[in-house]
């Protein structure tokens, strides 16, 4: 139980830096965190709750199914997602933030399913990648409500794409993971980096908006 709370502790510090950053405001974003592998249990955010204030204590525990097996309080809606996320890439951590840019960014590419990144030394800070030439595919998911339905889209988009460290919803924002809390947390500073960046070229040099996109 310690080493729960632990856990708890420091995604709620990370709730709390991202809405500081603007990357999770108001309700927005979840975070979870697998504290046991057999039988999977999983802590995550209840839903409704603004990460400016976000504490230990607010976190619930689900199972495998997304059923509450510790804590008071809804899950977020997205449990199923950071199921799906954990299932397939084995992670350990998993994060999602509503940034602006991650919004913009979506739907700029959704015709395209997607956007590639290359050519930037920030991509070396993600899991396997030695060299800035890295070509990064960060598909677009379109969002639904029916989360069973997404959840199944979302897996099959991970298991068809297995080198990839992330994915946007359409119009919502950025999901990635990691192994722990460090590795996740670092993913998520180097997509979010990344997405203002094009964001940044796009609408300030339109001109150069195709060069790294």
């Amino acid at each position: 139980m310690r080493e729960f709370l632990r856990v708890e502790t420091v995604l709620a510090e990370l709730g709390r830096s991202c809405h500081a950053r603007g990357w999770a405001l108001g309700t927005s974003g979840n975070f979870s965190a697998v504290v046991r592998r057999d039988p999977l249990t999983l802590t995550i955010t209840p839903t409704g709750v603004d990460k400016a204030d976000l504490t230990a204590d607010q976190f619930l525990r689900v199972n495998a199914r997304g059923a509450v097996i510790n804590g008071t309080g809804t899950p977020s809606a997205e449990t199923a997602l950071h199921l799906v996320v954990v299932q397939t890439r084995h992670a350990g951590v998993v994060l999602h933030t509503h940034s602006v840019w991650s919004t913009i960014i979506s739907g700029l590419h959704a015709n395209q399913q997607g956007l590639w990144i290359e050519g930037y030394e920030m991509l070396k800070g993600l899991k396997g990648v030695t060299s800035h030439a890295h070509r990064e595919w960060l598909p677009i998911i379109e969002n639904d409500q029916d989360m069973p339905r997404l959840a199944g889209v979302v897996e099959a988009a991970l298991r068809q794409q297995p080198e990839i460290h992330g994915f946007l919803l359409l119009n919502h924002g950025l999901y990635t993971w990691g192994e722990n809390l460090a590795e996740a947390k670092r993913h998520l500073e180097i997509l979010e980096f990344l997405l203002e960046v094009l964001g940044r070229i796009r609408f300030m040099a339109p001109g150069s908006s195709s060069r790294k996109c």
